[in-house]
């Protein structure tokens, strides 16, 4: 599949002259560290454990497994697994047959997919047969009428029914994808692509290079002081941005991975006891969940280093529980898809500075705060963060209207978020989204995308889904509808209507019933009014 991208012969001399754009891809760097340690621990999951030696050797036949169907140079494949070993076979190995990984959330559900699979023209989309009670390969053989383009379902646990391919099987049989036969993908080449909430209430497809991937890995790396001798453990989905970004950190380092695949506060701290972690990254609410385990005394946390918190602003309140209740140094950090690690808190800065900041702007990228026009905002004014540096994205796919507005006129990358400069260190502080993304927890979705499932019940006139602030997660879903004459609704009523066609992070956790909605002139619906609504009736009945 041909891509534009925005990538120019200025950014290849300025980032390379940097030191962050090479020649390297992810897998001739996993290869050095086999070659190096190949009997290590390289991960372990909720169904076993294997060495760098056989990860290698399970990427090379998932690699001769995927080209025996068909997939070959420019394809696009879409993996949708839980935090698995499967996922590091299938995503490395595309870069032996010169395919293109795509990988998204376990939560996605028909709706969601359908639309990124039909998007992004996947040839193949590699799933798990059964996860917490969801039959995937049932959902995408529904699809497959409307998905000219999708050659076959590939699932990694279990026997091929109903034509699908198991990977599990065909490994057994499968020698390893001989060198003669591997692609050389170049370092600025488009190998990855993600999907994220866009303006226009559809998924905007993200393209990166390993060139503009490994500088994030290499920067958190560096300032965190990472080595092999540390031990990740992430429960962050791999099919996310942040999930994926510290598997292949990990890996590089030579160090060991411990991946979970059902996040809760005690499986998460069980992990950190037992496998002796030493490097975490977190969202909130996934530090609330463990301060707030009921046996936390329990766990020996001794060995934690560094835990990261990020995906929403963290309650200061609760980097200081965790401060003084847990180990290792709490780093809070700001970054996203399109940019990868974008500023954070350093290991040397006094936490009661930095906390409710999100740290200063990371050594090799930039970050300026713009207004409207993209011209810097005057010294302790707010304005837009916007980014430049060797890790920002090379541009939406197929979305033009989208790289132009995301992008200033001299090529930073609009984030969309508030800022503001903190203190003379150059800590920056958010003070809000220009967005309307609601961000639950970390996971961010755009509403109108519920909201048109919504406009097709029967007893809806008109629906609105805002965020409402929640300590624990940060915003919570509430949806504010005007329903029809004389029509009676309820908040169980649209869960189960929306349910198994959005993410669950994305139904309804409150619904408020009103008369009318605030819209503009022009129709638009004044979202900021109706969460000031909500804020005045909780303020009423308190």
């Amino acid at each position: 599949m041909p891509f534009a991208i925005r990538l120019t012969p200025e950014m290849i001399a300025r980032h390379t002259a940097g030191g962050w754009w090479a020649n390297d891809t992810i897998y001739g760097l996993l290869s050095a560290r086999v070659a190096a340690h190949p009997e290590r621990e390289a991960i372990v999951d909720a169904r076993r454990r294997v060495t760098y030696r056989e990860l290698k050797d399970g990427i090379e036949r998932t690699a001769a497994v995927l080209k025996a169907h068909g997939i070959g140079r420019g394809d696009v494949v879409t993996i949708q697994l839980p935090n698995w070993v499967e996922f590091a076979f299938v995503f490395f190995a595309l870069e032996l047959i010169g395919a293109v990984a795509n990988k998204i959330s376990p939560d996605f559900r028909s709706r969601e997919v359908s639309y990124i699979l039909r998007f992004s023209q996947s040839r193949a989309y590699v799933c798990s047969r059964n996860f917490k009670g969801f039959d995937y390969p049932g959902m995408v053989r529904a699809l497959m009428p409307e998905l000219p383009d999708l050659r076959f379902i590939c699932v990694v646990d279990g026997a091929g029914e109903n034509d699908t391919v198991s990977l599990a099987n065909e490994l057994d049989v499968t020698a390893p994808l001989p060198e003669a036969e591997r692609v050389a993908m170049s370092a600025d080449e488009v190998f990855r692509m993600a999907f994220t909430s866009g303006t226009t209430g559809n998924p905007k497809c993200v393209l990166h290079s390993f060139n503009t991937t490994l500088p994030a890995c290499r920067v958190l790396t560096r300032d965190m002081q990472a080595s092999a001798n540390d031990v990740f453990l992430i429960y962050l989905p791999v099919g996310l941005n942040w999930g994926y970004l510290l598997l292949v950190q990990a890996l590089l380092l030579g160090a060991r991975v411990v991946l979970l695949d059902r996040f809760s506060g005690r499986a998460a701290l069980e992990l950190i006891a037992r496998e002796k972690v030493t490097f975490v990254a977190s969202a909130p609410a996934s530090l609330i969940a463990m301060l707030n385990e009921p046996e936390l005394g329990r766990f020996d946390c001794s060995s934690l280093r560094v835990v990261i918190t990020g995906g929403a602003s963290c309650p200061v309140e609760t980097l200081r529980a965790f401060q003084r209740r847990m180990s290792g140094h709490l780093i809070e950090l700001y970054g996203m898809l399109e940019t990868g690690y974008h500023a954070y808190t350093r290991l040397t800065d006094d936490p009661e500075r930095v906390n409710g900041t999100i740290g200063r702007c990371v050594e090799g990228m930039g970050l300026r705060l713009i207004d409207a026009q993209g011209r810097d905002v005057p010294r302790g004014a707010e304005g837009e963060i916007a980014a430049d540096g060797p890790s920002v994205h090379l541009g939406y796919y197929n979305n033009p209207q989208a790289n132009a507005e995301a992008f200033t006129a001299d090529g930073w990358f609009r984030t969309g978020d508030l800022g503001v400069v903190a203190d003379d260190a150059g800590n920056v502080r958010i003070v809000g989204r220009s967005k309307e993304i609601i961000n639950r927890g970390g996971k961010k979705f755009f509403p109108r995308e519920v909201e048109e499932i919504l406009y097709t019940h029967p007893k809806v006139l008109h629906a609105a889904m805002v965020g409402i602030a929640d300590p624990r997660l940060g915003e919570r879903n509430c949806l504010c509808v005007v329903p029809k004459i004389g029509a009676a609704v309820s908040l169980a009523e649209f869960t189960d209507f929306l349910r198994d066609q959005v993410a669950t992070y994305k139904l309804p956790e409150r619904l408020e019933v009103l008369d009318e909605l605030p819209f503009t002139p022009t129709g638009k619906i004044q979202r900021f009014i109706l969460q000031r609504q909500i804020q005045a009736r909780d303020r009423t009945a308190g």
